[in-house]
């Protein structure tokens, strides 16, 4: 993805969760990424095209660093795995904007049916990540045991993750709880899954 486009899907993410999407106009986005606003109707056609990008901006930026050479994660499946759902709640500025955009997408998908079908392959791309990478941490770990268990785990993260953005429960809270349901929904799979981040 080249620089500018993802200024653009920032500024996206940034406006979204700054005003939500009905407050998201097209023309703040290109003011808040510092480009024209036709330069966005040629990259994404309009509005709804503008709203599924960021959707699946926002999914690919949870773990992104885990890839790094230098990263612990990178050679331990196991940490790789509680890191893709842990790394949904921490203390950090674009953790937070990406999940207040998320949730406000995911919430408004309820009337505005275009955003519907892009939720939809987001979440389902998302679910898809965690089996992976469920597999790869344990032995013996069907891809059906691991894309039910992956579909649970997005769901509780996303319910904690409002909790969290909202202020009833605190960064440590949220993370504390989504490790216990980890440790809980993966015993079954190996011990190397279970653990503390």
């Amino acid at each position: 993805m080249s620089e500018k486009l993802a200024r653009i899907l920032n500024a996206a993410t940034t406006c979204i969760a700054r005003s939500g999407v009905r407050g998201m106009r097209v023309n703040d986005v290109a003011a808040e990424a510092g480009v024209s606003p036709g330069l966005l109707y040629y990259h994404f056609t309009d509005r709804a095209g503008l709203l599924a990008a960021t959707l699946d901006h926002i999914n690919k930026q949870v773990g992104k660093d885990d890839a790094a050479p230098a990263s612990p994660e990178a050679g331990d499946p196991a940490r790789h795995f509680r890191h893709l759902l842990l790394d949904e709640i921490k203390d950090d500025v674009d953790v937070r904007r990406n999940s207040v955009a998320w949730n406000e997408l995911r919430a408004c998908s309820i009337f505005e049916q275009e955003l519907a079908e892009p939720l939809s392959r987001t979440t389902a791309e998302w679910n898809r990540e965690i089996a992976r990478a469920l597999v790869a941490a344990t032995d013996g770990t069907s891809q059906e045991e691991a894309a039910v268990t992956a579909e649970i785990l997005t769901c509780l993260v996303e319910g904690i993750s409002g909790r969290w953005l909202n202020g009833f429960i605190s960064t440590d809270h949220a993370r504390s709880l989504v490790t216990t349901a980890i440790n809980s929904l993966t015993a079954a799979h190996g011990s190397a899954v279970a653990g503390r981040s």
